[in-house]
């Protein structure tokens, strides 16, 4: 089917904004705001003037001062062949570019060239898929940036370890249905040159996929398309210290502990429609509890006025203040999560009887869990695998459960397993918050007849402890997205049974999902194809593979002295690459 850029204007313009996750707003909000707007996000999809630089100014801006970036953990990766987590997007457009991106004025997206003179042209039905570098565009020692470094970095997302990253490249450019088949083809640089994307010159790329492509502005928006130089590709300490393109640099990394940025004097304002270069420099911090960093924030003290956190929440501890002394709810930042949904996810594999995934989904005290995190401010409780942020989401409820659960529902279910569990494992990022959860999920499901033994997990490691392959939890708690502002990356992504755990964590299983996802992968425009979508997501959740627990909105802090904070309207946390020192 013919896939052309006006088609694609249209769609964007009707509904994007939820990439890696949205929210909304250019200053902090209500603290107990609870987001309840559903509606979803709209984005535009802009030209070439739109894509020409600079960014458009923050009002009240000035230049000068530190930021200070306070979390409590690291980001999990830095190479941005790796990146795939709305914070470590969000802070790393600091200092990388991709070949498009989402500038952000007054709340609302728009995607529009970073890198690229414009967001592609199409041809061949959309199989074919030009970009142009702009003129100025340059690494942080001053040499330009090359249609080859943008092409070595997509090919960097077929190697060995990789798979950690976004899998949309080497499935698209391959026209294999998993990453792994794709490797088979292309296993990445040291296999030579990827024919796929044309090179003719040194500011232009040209991409042949083998089917229509129709979502390719999306994906160059992507960390994965951001650009490497090979004579400064450091392997694995590239996710340490990867070489900049933004308006920062990154001059001092010592992982888990500290990471100071300081401006590039390379980076040219003029061909980027999105970054601002404001502060001096900017310091993370990282390994404080994140309820110490927030009352510093709060009180000011120890540089807390100049300070931010890059995905650390508000403390539950502190919602009384935020709530009660206005000072403090003038430095909390709200603003829905996009297209983010959190789940209670269920390790099919461990857990593969669909009446014992039933009584758990009837028994789920998701109204408990909730009001220990925060109640309504939080989020809305969910009853779908996909976001109200997403182009014509249906709404549904398969199985109503009741919100405080339904224990005597829940052991009518469990009665018709061929073998109810003994216990079940849960595994939790050990804070304070993952805390409560847990007990209140072993209180909870016991009055169901469950057993839930919780386990600890450092909150460094969780997401590579629940993802990988023999992970020994039956349950763990995940906030995920679609990456852009359709279904189409999420159940042929996060419910196709040949993905590996770090995709489909739920480890999902089902043949005739799988072949269905073939079939509807061949849709090439973009409404009928979410209709068939939202049609296979609800065979999906049939199986009950995952229990929805809310559309998340997210309330961090601000210094009192900190400007231009708001949620991205795509990366769902704080922007960094707007905010500015007041004084």
């Amino acid at each position: 089917m013919r896939w052309t850029k006006p088609s694609l204007a249209v769609v964007a313009t009707a509904l994007l904004a939820s990439a890696c996750s949205a929210g909304a707003g250019t200053g902090p909000a209500t603290a107990g705001a609870s987001a309840k707007d559903t509606s979803p996000l709209t984005a535009a999809l802009g030209g070439e003037k739109e894509s020409a630089g600079p960014a458009p100014a923050v009002p009240g801006a000035r230049s000068g001062g530190t930021v200070n970036v306070y979390n409590s953990v690291e980001f999990r990766h830095l190479d941005p062949q790796k990146v795939y987590a709305g914070a470590a997007y969000n802070a790393s457009l600091l200092w990388g570019r991709q070949l498009t991106q989402y500038q952000v004025v007054d709340g609302k997206a728009k995607l529009v060239g970073d890198l690229a003179t414009d967001t592609g042209t199409s041809g061949d039905g959309g199989r074919t898929w030009t970009y142009r570098l702009k003129d100025g565009v340059a690494w942080e020692d001053g040499k330009p940036i090359t249609a080859q470094d943008v092409k070595y970095g997509i090919e960097r997302t077929f190697g060995k370890g990789y798979e950690v990253g976004p899998p949309y490249w080497p499935q698209w450019l391959t026209g294999e249905a998993s990453y792994e088949a794709a490797r088979t083809k292309y296993a990445g640089p040291q296999d030579g040159d990827l024919a796929a994307i044309e090179t003719p010159d040194e500011r232009t790329l040209v991409f042949h996929f083998p089917q229509p492509q129709a979502d390719v502005p999306y994906m160059a928006a992507q960390s994965s398309s951001s650009p490497v130089r090979r004579d400064k590709d450091t392997g694995t300490d590239y996710d340490r210290q990867p070489f900049a393109t933004g308006p920062y640099r990154i001059v001092e990394h010592v992982q888990n502990t500290r990471m100071v940025l300081e401006r590039n004097p390379y980076w040219k304002a003029e061909t980027d429609p999105i970054r601002s270069q404001y502060p001096d420099k900017f310091v993370f911090t990282y390994g404080k509890e994140a309820l110490n960093s927030n009352q510093e924030i709060l009180s000011g003290r120890d540089g807390g006025a100049n300070a931010t956190t890059a995905s650390d929440v508000l403390s539950p501890e502190l919602y009384q203040t935020a709530d009660t002394d206005p000072k403090a709810k003038d430095l909390v930042v709200s603003g829905r999560q996009g297209a983010f949904v959190t789940q209670l996810v269920i390790n099919n594999e461990r857990v593969p009887d669909v009446e014992v995934r039933k009584a758990l989904h009837l028994g789920y005290p998701r109204q408990q869990a909730r009001q220990v995190q925060g109640g309504s401010r939080i989020g809305e409780l969910a009853t779908t695998l996909s976001s109200p942020a997403l182009i014509d989401w249906e709404k549904y409820d398969l199985y109503p459960a009741r919100p405080e659960g339904d224990p005597e529902a829940a052991k009518a279910a469990l009665a018709k397993a061929k073998q109810a569990p003994a216990s079940l494992t849960y595994g939790y990022k050990n804070t304070p918050d993952g805390q409560r959860v847990a007990q209140v999920l072993v209180d909870g499901f016991a009055k169901s007849g469950i057993t839930i033994v919780p386990k600890p997990i450092d909150p460094k490691a969780f997401l590579d402890e629940v993802h990988r392959a023999d992970s020994p939890y039956d349950l763990f708690e995940e906030t995920s997205s679609v990456d852009w502002p359709t279904p189409s990356t999420l159940i042929p992504f996060s419910f196709d049974g040949r993905a590996g755990s770090d995709l489909n964590s739920a480890r999902y299983r089902n043949p005739e999902v799988d072949k269905e996802i073939d079939r509807i992968n061949q849709i090439g425009e973009p409404r009928a194809k979410a209709k068939e979508l939202y049609a296979l997501e609800k065979t999906v959740m049939k199986d009950v593979p995952v229990l929805p627990f809310a559309y998340p909105t997210v309330n961090q802090l601000r210094g009192s002295n900190v400007g231009g904070a708001f949620v991205h309207p795509i990366y769902g946390t704080v922007s960094l690459a707007w905010l500015y020192l007041k004084s």
